[in-house]
């Protein structure tokens, strides 16, 4: 289960050649987010591309993945 919640963008990057299970997903932005409960996790971002420093929000977890998105 990932953890749910707000943080800041850390670091990201996006994907263009996924692995087989992602591949129909790419490209995709992964990013690293420091949640404002002081931990990092690694999550993929859904909508408009966050940039290093942006403020986000946890929207959903699929398969094992959180998903977030920039904070509106």
């Amino acid at each position: 289960m990932a953890e749910s919640g707000e943080g800041v963008v850390y670091t990201e990057t996006v994907v263009h050649s996924a692995t087989p299970q992602f591949a129909a997903d790419a490209p995709y932005q992964l990013a690293i987010v420091a949640l404002d409960s002081g931990s990092r996790v690694t999550v993929r971002i859904s909508g408009d591309r966050a940039e290093i420093g942006d403020r986000v929000v946890f929207v959903e977890e699929r398969d094992g993945v959180a998903y977030y998105r920039k904070r509106t």
